[in-house]
Parts: C-alpha cells; sequence; structure tokens
C-alpha cells in the first residue's frame, strides 16, 4: 500500500469532513453517543498465575489428586498439583477477589462485603450478603461456613439454604480477629486469634465463650494446626512462632524469625518433623520441632511476600505462592532437607516496560518487565510459556564463584528491545538496551537465555550516555544501537563487533529517540529530540535527506513491508511519513497525553496508539480518519498487533498481565465510519483469564453495526449519475439480432406428438411462471351479452401507453416491457404500427416513454436497446409523420448530449 502526500491544511480531514448526517447518524447507532470499541473486543488476560491472596489446596478423592487454587484478580485458577497444569479458570466476580477457602466441594471466594460458593471451579452457586464490612477471613465448616469482615463482625451461614445460622459481634477496640482455626477433633468449635494478641475458643453451636487465652501481647497473624492433637501453631506480628497446647493452655516450644511477621505457617506431615514459615521479605524458615532449631532457609522463594505455604499431606512437596506472581512446588528429597524448586508458573512481578510479537505465526509474545526478566508468553496454551531469565553483568564470574545470590551482577530492567527470527538458530536474534545503561545485551530465543555479547561502543566511558533506541535487521545480521549522546552505531550479531557509525561524529546533536532499518537494509532512519528526521544509507553510512519536524520525537515505528513510517510526537500528536518519498503523508491529532507506544495493522492500513490518556485509538492511513476510540481503566504502555492480524495486545500500568483483544473486522461486518471530532469514548473493562468472557461481549457490541447487513441501494445514487437496470443482458442485448437468432434456431423436423401426453397445470405465458387460476364467478346474474371490447387485439402494453398519453406516466408500461422476453419485446414494439392495429398517438407515447427514460438516467441500457429496435421496425414509416419525426429530433439531441458527457468520462478513467 502506498499513502498519497497530503496536501497543506489537509491532514485530517475527520474533523472537517465529517459534518451533519454522517456524524448524526454515528450517534444514534451509538445511543447516547457513547460506545464500546467497534473493532476490538476484551478476548483474555496472559501472564496471570498468583497474587497476594493465599492459596487453597484440596484434595479430590475419587482422582485421588491435590488442586492448588489461586487467586487472579477477579477470578481465580485451578491447577492439577502433579503436572501444574492449569485444570480450570472461574468465572469473573464483580470486584478482586480478598480471601478464598475451600472444602471437599465447593470454592469461597469473598470480594468486597459478600462472598460467593464456586462448584466445579467455575460457577457460582450460592452467594453470602450480609456483611457491611469486607470480609477477610474464610473458614468452612461442615455444611456451614464462617466468615469474618474487617469491622470483626463473625457470621456463621448454612451453605446450601445461604442463611444466617448465628452471628457474633466482637469489640474492635479489645479484640479484632486477624485469623481463624478450627482445631481437629474439636467438635463444633472454633479459634480466633486477635490484632490485640489474644485468643478466643467458641463454640459455635451453644454460642459460649469456653476460654480466653492471655497471649503474648503481640499480634496474631496466622494459626496453623499441628499433626499432634491440641497442638496449635501461632505465628506473630513479632517473627515468633509459638508451639502451644490448647488443651492445657501450655506454650510446648518458641522459634523467632528475623524477618518480620509471620505470613503463613505449615508442617510436614510425611514422617519428618518440620515446620514452615513465610516472611514478608520472600524467604522461608525450616524448624525441625525435635530438636527444636532452625535446620534450614529458603532465601528468596519468591521477590515478594510469601502469601501462602502449605505441605501436601503425607507428601514431601511444599506449595507456595506470592504476590510476585508465582506459583511454584518445592520437593524436599536432599540430604539437608533444603526444598528443591521441583515445577512452577511465573509470570512477571512487576509492571512491563516493552512487549512485541515474536515471529510470524502470532503465537508468542515477548515481554520485557521491571522485575528484569524477559519472557515469552503463548497465546496458545501456558505449557509454550518460557523466561528467558534476568539479564546478569558476567555469566563467567557468577559460574566461578558459584553466586547463589544473583542479585548483585543483575542487569536492569529492559526498557526496549527488538527481535529477528531469521537467524535465530545461528546465533543470537533479540538485542535490548538496559534502563540507565550504556551496553545493550543479545538474548537467544531458542537457547532461553541471555547472548553472547554486550554490545558498546570502544573507548566510550559509561558516564551518563545511554543507549536510548535499538532496531534489528529483517535478516538478523546486524544490529542498530541509538545513544543518548546523539550517536548512531551498527553492529554484528554474530560476532559482536562494531561495523561503523553514522554520521562523521555523530548521528544527532540530540538524544536518539528512534531508529529504523528497511526490509532492504537500503535505509536507515534516525529520530532526534533535536527534531530532526534522518535519512541514512545503511551501507556507506552516508546522510541522504534530512527532515524538521515540529515537536521533538518520542518514538518511531517503521512498517516494513509497506514503507510508513510512525512518528509519536511530544506535543501528543501523529505523524506519518512514506520513507521512498520522504514526504508527511498524513498527521493525526486527538490524543491527550504521552503517546507510549503504537503498532500497525499486518497489511499496514491501520496505525493503532496508546497513550496516558488511558485510551487506545485506531487510525485508517488511506482515509486519514480515527475510525475507532476506547478508553480502559489503567492507562496503557505497550500496544502490539499479532503478524496474523486476529489479535492486538496491551499492558497497563499498575498490571502484570497481558491482555488479548480480538479482532473483531475478521469474523463479522464492521462498519468503519470516522469519528466526529467531539466523541466520547466509552470506558471498556479489560478482559480476565477466562476465553468465554470475550465472546458474549462480542456478540453484544456487534449488534449496532447491523445496518451494514441490512442497507438497502437506492433507485439511482444521484440525478447526474447513468444508472443501468439490473435486467440480465439476454433481456435486451440481442434485441437487434433476433431474425438472426430466429433463423439458427429454426427446428429441422416438424414437433411429435408424444404417445401419451403427461398432465400440466395450465400457466400463463411469460418469462416468470404464473398458474392460469381459472375464474370462479358464482354470480347467478352474470350478463349474456357478449362485451365486443374483449375481442379486441390491444395488448397491456399498448393500454398502459394510451394511459400514458394521457397522464403523462409511463412508469407502468417500461415495467410491463422489462417483464417481457426478446421476442415478447419484438412483437409487442411491431404492433404500434398503424399497419399491425397501432396507431401513430401510441406510438408517439412510446417515443415519450423512451425520452422519460433518459431524462431520469435510469435503465440507460434498456432505453438504448428499446429505440434501437424501434427504429429497425419502424424506420420506413417514420419519416411520413410529423409528429414523430419532432419527437424523434427532440430524442436525438438528448441522446447525443447523454452520450458525449458518457464518452468524457470514459475517455478521463481510460487516461
Amino acid at each position: 500500500m502506498r499513502l498519497t502526500e497530503a496536501p497543506p491544511g489537509e491532514h485530517f480531514p475527520a474533523s472537517r469532513e465529517l459534518s451533519g448526517s454522517l456524524a448524526e447518524a454515528r450517534m444514534e447507532s451509538t445511543g447516547e453517543g457513547r460506545t464500546a470499541s467497534v473493532l476490538f473486543a476484551g478476548f483474555r488476560a496472559l501472564g496471570l498465575f498468583s497474587n497476594d491472596v493465599p492459596h487453597v489446596v484440596r484434595y479430590n478423592a475419587l482422582k485421588r489428586r491435590f488442586y492448588v487454587t489461586t487467586c487472579v484478580g477477579k477470578s481465580f485458577h485451578t491447577y492439577d498439583v502433579q503436572k501444574l497444569r492449569l485444570v480450570a479458570v472461574s468465572n469473573s466476580v464483580p470486584q478482586d477477589i480478598c480471601c478464598m477457602a475451600a472444602d471437599g466441594r465447593l470454592v469461597f471466594a469473598a470480594y468486597g462485603n459478600v462472598f460467593s460458593a464456586f462448584a466445579r471451579n467455575k460457577e457460582i452457586v450460592h452467594t453470602f450478603k450480609g456483611h457491611k464490612a469486607e470480609i477477610h477471613l474464610l473458614q468452612p465448616f461442615g455444611d456451614h461456613v464462617i466468615s469474618v469482615d474487617t469491622d470483626s463482625i463473625l457470621i456463621i451461614w448454612h451453605i446450601y439454604s445461604e442463611e444466617e445460622y448465628l452471628q457474633l459481634t466482637f469489640d474492635k477496640s479489645v479484640f479484632q480477629i486477624s485469623a481463624i482455626l478450627h482445631p481437629s477433633t474439636y467438635l463444633n468449635k472454633v479459634l480466633l486469634g486477635s490484632e490485640q494478641g489474644s485468643l478466643q475458643l467458641w463454640n459455635i453451636k451453644s454460642n459460649k465463650l469456653l476460654y480466653t487465652f492471655p497471649g503474648w501481647k503481640v499480634a496474631v497473624t496466622a494459626l496453623q494446626q499441628a499433626p499432634a492433637v491440641d497442638v496449635v501453631a501461632i505465628g506473630l506480628m513479632s517473627g515468633q512462632v509459638i508451639i502451644h497446647n490448647i488443651k492445657f493452655d501450655e506454650t510446648l516450644m518458641k522459634f523467632r524469625q528475623d524477618w518480620g511477621p509471620i505470613t503463613s505457617l505449615s508442617f510436614r506431615t510425611d514422617g519428618h518433623p518440620v515446620m514452615a514459615a513465610g516472611s514478608p521479605c520472600g524467604h522461608i524458615g525450616l524448624w525441625d520441632l525435635e530438636d527444636k532449631k532452625l535446620i534450614n532457609q529458603m532465601r528468596n522463594a519468591h521477590s515478594t511476600a510469601i502469601a501462602g505455604l502449605t505441605f501436601l499431606h503425607r507428601e514431601p512437596l511444599l506449595i507456595t505462592n506470592g504476590a510476585d506472581n508465582a506459583l511454584r512446588i518445592w520437593i524436599f528429597d536432599g540430604p539437608t532437607g533444603e526444598g528443591r524448586l521441583l515445577r512452577f508458573r511465573m509470570g512477571h512481578s512487576a509492571s512491563l516496560t516493552k512487549i512485541r510479537y515474536y515471529g510470524q505465526n502470532g503465537q508468542q509474545i515477548l515481554s520485557a518487565s521491571q522485575d528484569g526478566t524477559l519472557q515469552s508468553f503463548s497465546t496458545v496454551h501456558e505449557k509454550f510459556n518460557k523466561s528467558l531469565g534476568h539479564g546478569i553483568v558476567n555469566k563467567k564470574i557468577v559460574k566461578r564463584k558459584g553466586l547463589q545470590n544473583t542479585m548483585s551482577v543483575r542487569l536492569p530492567p529492559i526498557t526496549k528491545f527488538a527481535a529477528e527470527e531469521a537467524r535465530q538458530s545461528d546465533w543470537d536474534g533479540i538485542i535490548a538496551c538496559h534502563q540507565g545503561k550504556l551496553p545493550c545485551s543479545t538474548w537467544n530465543y531458542q537457547r532461553s537465555t541471555i547472548g553472547a555479547y554486550f554490545l558498546r561502543p570502544n573507548g566510550l566511558k559509561t558516564g551518563d550516555i545511554i543507549a536510548t533506541a535499538v532496531d534489528i535487521t529483517s535478516c538478523g545480521n546486524f544490529a542498530i544501537i541509538g545513544l543518548s549522546s546523539g550517536a548512531v552505531d551498527v553492529y554484528n550479531m554474530q560476532s559482536g563487533k562494531h561495523r561503523g557509525s553514522f554520521g562523521d561524529e555523530k548521528a544527532h546533536t540530540g538524544s536518539v529517540r528512534g531508529v529504523a532499518v528497511d526490509g532492504l537494509n537500503q535505509l536507515t532512519v534516525t529520530a532526534g529530540s533535536e527534531r530532526l528526521l534522518k535519512f541514512w544509507n545503511f551501507k556507506k553510512k552516508t546522510l541522504i535527506y534530512s527532515l524538521s519536524l515540529d515537536s521533538s520525537p518520542n518514538m518511531m515505528l517503521l512498517h516494513r513491508d509497506s514503507g510508513i513510517l510512525g512518528l509519536a510526537l511530544d506535543d501528543f500528536s501523529i505523524t506519518v511519513l512514506d520513507i521512498e518519498t520522504k514526504k508527511v503523508v498524513r498527521e493525526f491529532s486527538g490524543h491527550q497525553g504521552q503517546i507510549n507506544d503504537m503498532t500497525f495493522s499486518p497489511d499496514g492500513r491501520w496505525l493503532i496508539s496508546a497513550a496516558m490518556d488511558c485510551s487506545v485509538r485506531t487510525w485508517d492511513l488511506p482515509s486519514g480518519c480515527l475510525i475507532d476510540c476506547f478508553l480502559l481503566d489503567s492507562a496503557p504502555l505497550n500496544v502490539t498487533m499479532s503478524p496474523t492480524g486476529d489479535f492486538l495486545a496491551t499492558s497497563h500500568v499498575d498490571h502484570l498481565g497481558i491482555y488479548l483483544w480480538s479482532n473483531i473486522s475478521l469474523f463479522s461486518v464492521v462498519s468503519l465510519r470516522p469519528l466526529p471530532p467531539d466523541y466520547v469514548p466509552s470506558v471498556v473493562m479489560l478482559p480476565g483469564t477466562c476465553q468465554t468472557q470475550g465472546l458474549e461481549v462480542s456478540e453484544e457490541q456487534t449488534e449496532p453495526n447491523d445496518e451494514m447487513i441490512e442497507y438497502e441501494s437506492p433507485e439511482q445514487l444521484s440525478e447526474q449519475l447513468v444508472t443501468l437496470s439490473l435486467l440480465p443482458e439476454s433481456r435486451w442485448k440481442n434485441l437487434l439480432n433476433l431474425d438472426v437468432i430466429k433463423k439458427k434456431n429454426k427446428p429441422k423436423e416438424p414437433p411429435k406428438v408424444p404417445q401419451s401426453a403427461p398432465f400440466f397445470i395450465p400457466t400463463v405465458p411469460g418469462l416468470v411462471p404464473r398458474f392460469a387460476v381459472p375464474e370462479q364467478n358464482g354470480d347467478p346474474q352474470q350478463s349474456k351479452v357478449v362485451n365486443l371490447g374483449i375481442l379486441a387485439q390491444k395488448s397491456n402494453f399498448y393500454l398502459k401507453l394510451e394511459e400514458g398519453l394521457l397522464n403523462n406516466q409511463y412508469e407502468p408500461a417500461l415495467n410491463l416491457l422489462k417483464e417481457l422476453g426478446p421476442s415478447g419485446i419484438e412483437s409487442e414494439l411491431r404492433n404500434l404500427s398503424p399497419d399491425d392495429g397501432g396507431s401513430v398517438e401510441v406510438m408517439q407515447g412510446f417515443l415519450k416513454m423512451i425520452g422519460m427514460m433518459l431524462d431520469r438516467k435510469r435503465d440507460f441500457e434498456l432505453a438504448q436497446a428499446y429505440l434501437a429496435l424501434f427504429l429497425k421496425l419502424h424506420l420506413k414509416m417514420l419519416p411520413s409523420e410529423a409528429v414523430l419525426l419532432e419527437e424523434l429530433e427532440k430524442l436525438s439531441s438528448q441522446v447525443e448530449e447523454d452520450w458525449t458527457h458518457l464518452q468524457s468520462l470514459f475517455n478521463q478513467s481510460i487516461c
């Protein structure tokens, strides 16, 4: 696709062209002037595995398998522990889930002051409403479930009737409930821990307080049943773990961790007397209960607080999850008793900095994050996800010194990267620049690791100079790196060697904001903060052309197939250039905040931009119009479109996932009309992790676009246009050659009578077959006098022409003629002459009908064909009638005028 240069002042026609009826039509179709996206519907989220809500472990006795459930915002995932594969995704709830619990049949999830029971890990079967404050604790209890809110109101519900069984109210200043436990073998009893440090044992059937434990004057953060009856582990805010006998109110042993409050506790039940305790800094302490000492530390098990940890019953497996978006299973099979990572599901633990589709199949998305990792997420199945790991300054040092904690040698987060799969099996195919760093790292996608080289100019001290822009050629051989000093360098990806620089000293006087190479390695384009866009010869490194911009560029994007270059400027506008003509072809304005990212559709027709004003806008390049816009709750940081055009992927501020939006135009009719300047987009919800949600949305959104399907073309678009009839060519094209056709079709033998003729229902002659229905007239008073008018040889067409002479309406006569075949038309026109029973007046009526057709410029080819046949049949007698000659002179000038106009249009088009 090639765009032409826009004339001055004509860069954004949408703002002026869309006036009046078009804007009103758009508003009508959108209801109240607001609509969801016309082009994109939320499909699902990728890369979400866990958050700060503790996981829940369940055992299915029928399948003899353990399942672990983790929360991901408004829904939860259930994994099979054996292979950690995703089994089910629940339906989403209106708000974020704040706590979860489970029994053998149901999963309970609380959101706000309501909680619901989910069956089959998916659909809501019971909902419990009654709390005024947010629920923060849930405890299943047989056929009942206990819920506690932040106002320390405890309600016991009957699960199946959804009715309150009992409500207990505690004074927050005296006993603020912070933990709840049902001790083993203690019938109808629950143990409550408080932020004030005391504990209470209640019988909930008789509604009695049985005993109050004075506590240790430190808030209780966790309660866990020990393998021994009557023994409970109590985690405190001070980092202490108290092993306490609640039957005799005796402390058996005390442990202390130096990592802050105890977040969760669990005991091994496979014959080893070991207890695990989680901490807010991601470390896990393992305590020996016989020797009463710390036997091991699992440091940095998670990069954030340990939300939950659970030893599987009678198995040496520990399941942990945290707010770092990771779910991990550790196995204790070593002699030292330390946990070894067995399986994990992990996404990014900090907000994403860059996402791009990798390859041409549209099935992998590469993403870099503030957590320092580079990961690949599959849009097909989670099992194809992989992490390329953290960038490490020097792998040899790490191997030689055997550093357990590599935090000191890790590279800062990746800010920008470019990837090309052309030579990925031969050498590294990804180049990335890091936050505040000069060297750019290479990465290998196939080996899933950081690459062999760090690319940086020789003799340049790091100082304040950093890499700001990168690109990789389509052949995968060269990397182009732009620096904050204005230099642009070329490196060989195979050897890592420097292969030259653009410009005499440096390419730009300001910081380089973007670099791009065309598909054939002929042209390099660089953008500098000094408002200059420069075009260079890739091989000779010489300057070809320099273009001044209205504002400093923020980012640059090249669509290699079409040679279209998109520039996002600091004044929130977008400039589009053609790199062949080096001219600005489109200018778009409308964003109210910094443009964070842009992407082209695979065919290069759309440019999609995401900005800090929380909007995602789609610009149609051929028409130069804004055709789609929608708002999001969270500002989009990145946007990338699949090479196959089926999905748009976005990442957002304070969100760890990648959100996929399906392209509606691929599977339904979409009305792409320009949006008016005062268009107010509506806020669209981010999709959840369940795939089915997007399908429901898309059905609702395609409803307003039905006018495209029901659209009926008018009889004539404009009075200035010549309109042809919709009749097939066989009805009019051969009218002049009927005599030749009849001779060719003359039968060689006379027709033979069939031996037994079949029964036929009588039909009326004509092109459209109709049955002849006998008239049933039961009127006994019918006159016996013969009406001589019936015997007259006047056809319907003849009669309609006679009527037309009186009322000047020739439409009925024309409609009758349209229904006839070529033979019928010839016989009707032949019968108009006085010799065949017609009259001069009727012939004049026929010529007036042709004049009417030429005036209206409709059925143009029919008028010419009918007139030609009429002249052929009656040419000898027409000159003898003065009335007909007068009509023919009018028609002649009319036909001449119409044909001259048509001929000039044909010539113009051919030229």
